[in-house]
C-alpha cells in the first residue's frame, strides 16, 4: 500500500506523453498532498511493525534500484536501537520491505489500481473531471 503511494506513476512506453519530458514527475502521495487530499490508508491493526519499517528504511540500495532490506540490516538496527525481534518478527519485517518493493515497482504503470478499495469522495472526483476536461477541451 506505501509502494502504491510513493511510487511515481510513468505513462506508458511509447506514447506521445511518454515522449515528452516531463520533469518534477510527483509520486501519488505528493501529488494527493499538492491537490488538497488526505492520502488514505487501509486499517492498521499493527502499525508499531510499520512504524520499525519506516524506522529501519524500508529499503536498502541495490544494483539495478531499491531492494529489500537485508537480515544484515535488520539485525543491525535491533542492536543499534537495542530491540530484540522474534523470528517471526524479523521474517516479517523482511517481507513487508520486499513487498514494498515489489508493489511500489508495480505501480510506476500509471494504471494500476491502488491495492485497496475505498469510497472516491466528490473532491476527488471534481479534481479528475478537472483534469480531463483540461486534456479534452
Amino acid at each position: 500500500m506505501m509502494g502504491w503511494l510513493h511510487a511515481v506513476p510513468k505513462p506508458p512506453e511509447g506514447s506521445k506523453r511518454a515522449t515528452a519530458t516531463e520533469q518534477n514527475r510527483l509520486s501519488r502521495y505528493e501529488q494527493q498532498k499538492k491537490d488538497g487530499l488526505e492520502p488514505r490508508m487501509p486499517p492498521n491493526p499493527m502499525p508499531h511493525f510499520i512504524a520499525w519499517l519506516v524506522e529501519i528504511g524500508m529499503v536498502e540500495g541495490g544494483g539495478m534500484g531499491p531492494a529489500p532490506l537485508s537480515w544484515r540490516e535488520i539485525a543491525e538496527w535491533q542492536r543499534s536501537v537495542n530491540v530484540r525481534l522474534s523470528p517471526w518478527e524479523a521474517r516479517l519485517m523482511r517481507h513487508l520491505s520486499a513487498a514494498y518493493v515489489g508493489e511500489k515497482a508495480k505501480a510506476e504503470s500509471e494504471n494500476y489500481p491502488a491495492p485497496w478499495r475505498s469510497e472516491v469522495t466528490q473532491r476527488e472526483r471534481d479534481i479528475e473531471e478537472a483534469r480531463l476536461r483540461s486534456v479534452l477541451g
